[in-house]
């Protein structure tokens, strides 16, 4: 189906998701809010883990609506039609419940707009019921606040471009965090091989994280590396959390130009920088200078710096077939 270093079919990273998203009928009113893209696109590469926060406290389905107040304790979440229902430290405490499970997965898409699962922009109504400002539903805001590295993505947001390619890398990143975290533990060669692997897609996003990791790592003799290995981590998904922009992929592309350096003829070079910078003029995706650039690494791929190209990330972080750089 697909092939991705450190991941195969038999062997695919594991997302949470708001099981109304699966097709489950387990809303309030019975019903679902099934995502095509999470059931024929994403369940081709992930396996899922679904989760209704609302009915593993013992709603039901139909149950009655329930609603995020502001009150002088904070946002609590209650029943739309009596207040005096609340069930917000029940959501907590079933956020806190699963955290053992949640540690094992790669990341988690909620259901947007939901008063238990929004990652942002959830209403929040004032006593006379009109609403003032948004938050995060209370059982998603808990599982954030208790994992603050995992990558977590809204439904509805996975239908735009960028934020899609970026779930889905940081996604991948996290698995393959996992796998070196429980293989062996974290060594300093383990640390600087995976730091060396994912320098040019930390480049692509963020310059100033990107020296910041490197410096960081720069001495590690002494160090405790289990908490070198934390904080680093921090740095990373901080510096991937937002999309790369069109800017910075190219200066990327600019970069694996210059390792091709004098083996590509004239001819060759000044097509490669014209798709460049179409690329950079959105005119076309990214999949087309890297198809290019992958194509004369291909040719040379017994040289020492194509098989260093190629064994970037930046080339390969997730599975082709997802076709997520296509519309980038």
């Amino acid at each position: 189906m697909y092939s991705l270093f450190g991941f195969s079919p038999e062997n695919k990273p594991t997302l949470a998701i708001s099981q109304c998203l699966m097709g489950d009928n387990v809303r309030f009113n019975g019903g679902h809010k099934q995502s095509r893209y999470c059931t024929d696109v994403l369940s081709e590469y992930f396996n899922f883990l679904p989760i209704c926060p609302e009915v593993e406290i013992g709603m039901g389905v139909p149950r009655e609506p329930i609603r995020l107040i502001g009150t002088d304790r904070g946002v609590e979440v209650v029943s739309s039609s009596d207040s005096s229902k609340v069930y917000t430290q029940s959501l907590r405490d079933l956020a806190d419940k699963k955290i053992p499970l949640l540690s094992s997965v790669a990341g988690y898409i909620f259901m947007q707009k939901s008063p238990s699962c929004g990652v942002e922009r959830v209403k929040v109504y004032n006593a006379k019921n009109h609403p003032q400002w948004t938050s995060a539903g209370i059982y998603s805001e808990r599982v954030m606040a208790r994992l603050p590295l995992l990558p977590v993505e809204e439904a509805g947001r996975l239908m735009d471009a960028p934020l899609r390619e970026n779930f889905v890398m940081r996604v991948y990143l996290y698995a393959h965090w996992q796998k070196l975290q429980q293989a062996s533990g974290f060594t300093a060669k383990g640390l600087l091989e995976f730091h060396q692997s994912i320098k040019l897609l930390v480049m692509a996003h963020n310059f100033e994280v990107y020296r910041a990791l490197g410096n960081w790592l720069s001495c590690l003799k002494g160090r405790d590396l289990s908490q070198v290995a934390h904080r680093y981590f921090e740095l990373l998904m901080h510096g991937l959390s937002k999309p790369a922009t069109r800017k910075h992929h190219a200066n990327v592309l600019a970069r694996l130009q210059g390792f091709l350096g004098k083996s590509l003829s004239v001819s060759e070079r000044v097509e490669l920088t014209e798709v460049i910078a179409q690329y950079r003029k959105g005119i076309m995706p990214l999949v087309a200078p890297l198809l290019l650039i992958r194509h004369h690494l291909r040719l040379r791929e017994d040289d020492k710096v194509a098989q260093y190209v190629l064994s970037q990330r930046y080339m390969n972080p997730y599975p082709l077939e997802l076709g997520l750089r296509n519309a980038i």
